[in-house]
């Protein structure tokens, strides 16, 4: 098994056709605060990152991911990682770096989608009124919002699920947790995690046929309890946004979720709980949607909305062939 490169999800990029109702929805609604805004680019952060900030949000002309940015072990790792992506025959380039973060490799995954490993970053320092009396915090708890207390994991859509999984094991040292496949077609994979660490994932792929590459499905945040779901449930409704699905858990990883949208489109979780792996040779576990991958209660199904991704398709996301339709409108596999 090839050894971890990567120690952690440290940022995403948003992208976002609507700048101000994002911003307003991730601070006012959310909970987030900003940290640095320049020219259409806001910097924000939970209470609880110990880096400066965990979310980019970017204008621009549609809704999607600019990047994810994972932090490596060491700058030898960070080293070692380049060397293993472009003899993968990727060919990334340096960038200076980014508020917040020094300089940074940035590439295309098989996937398509952008992402950066970098190992000089800032940490946070709170100001003195944010200061936390726990020592290992890095800032108090105040509450306000939806209450994330940290960026949890990206979920990217791909042409290929399983080829990115293994790619990131076998390049960088993610260890491949478990994947799905269709109930009447378990071969035909759907959906994959992976993980730098403990968790069950901080990254996973579900499957798209559409033609656009580097598609985004969700970021999640977590949140200390499933209480916290509960509540936040609440304040959503409250506040005039719908619930997509949930507030229910995953077999897969043990999660509780809640997903909503935020006023560009964009598919947002909140999870909490989940399962602690550390067994160093772990097999991926293959799992069908009977089992109770998505829905551990098997009592209710997915919405056929949790299928879109970001930017929009007019294409199907899964195969026409085995009858399911355009990304708008898509049956889904875990009914």
């Amino acid at each position: 098994m090839p050894r971890p490169l990567l120690a952690q999800l440290v940022h995403v990029e948003l992208l976002t056709p609507d700048y101000h109702a994002s911003r307003r929805f991730f601070t006012e609604i959310v909970g987030l605060s900003v940290v640095h805004e320049t020219n259409g680019r806001a910097y924000l952060r939970c209470w609880g990152d110990h880096y400066t900030y965990s979310i980019v949000l970017t204008a621009a002309d549609y809704p999607g991911l600019g990047h994810a940015a994972w932090r490596a072990w060491s700058p030898e790792d960070l080293e070692q990682a380049v060397r293993n992506i472009e003899a993968s025959g990727i060919q990334g380039a340096w960038i200076d770096g980014d508020f917040g973060h020094g300089r940074a490799y940035r590439f295309r995954a098989p996937g398509g989608h952008t992402i950066e490993i970098l190992w000089e970053i800032e940490r946070y320092t709170a100001p003195p009124e944010l200061a936390s009396t726990f020592p290992e915090r890095p800032q108090k708890f105040r509450g306000g919002g939806l209450e994330p207390r940290h960026l949890d994991h990206v979920t990217v859509a791909t042409s290929d699920v399983l080829r990115d999984a293994h790619w990131f094991r076998d390049t960088l040292g993610f260890r491949f947790m478990c994947y799905n496949g269709l109930e009447e077609d378990p071969d035909f994979i759907v959906f994959a995690m992976v993980t730098t660490n403990e968790k069950d994932h901080d990254l996973a792929f579900v499957k798209d046929t559409s033609p656009i590459p580097g598609r985004l499905n969700h970021v999640s945040f977590y949140v200390d309890t499933r209480e916290a779901l509960f509540r936040a449930a609440d304040l959503l409704l409250e506040a005039g946004y719908a619930i997509e699905f949930g507030p229910g858990v995953h077999g897969m990883g043990e999660q509780s979720y809640l997903y909503f949208r935020e006023p560009s489109g964009l598919r947002l979780e909140l999870n909490s709980g989940g399962t602690r792996n550390y067994v160093p040779d772990w097999e991926p576990v293959r799992w069908r949607p009977s089992q109770g991958s998505n829905i551990f209660f098997r009592n209710t199904p997915m919405p056929d909305s949790m299928l879109e991704c970001f930017p929009p398709a007019t294409h199907p996301a899964f195969a026409a062939d085995l009858g399911l339709v355009a990304d708008t409108q898509q049956p889904n596999p875990y009914r």
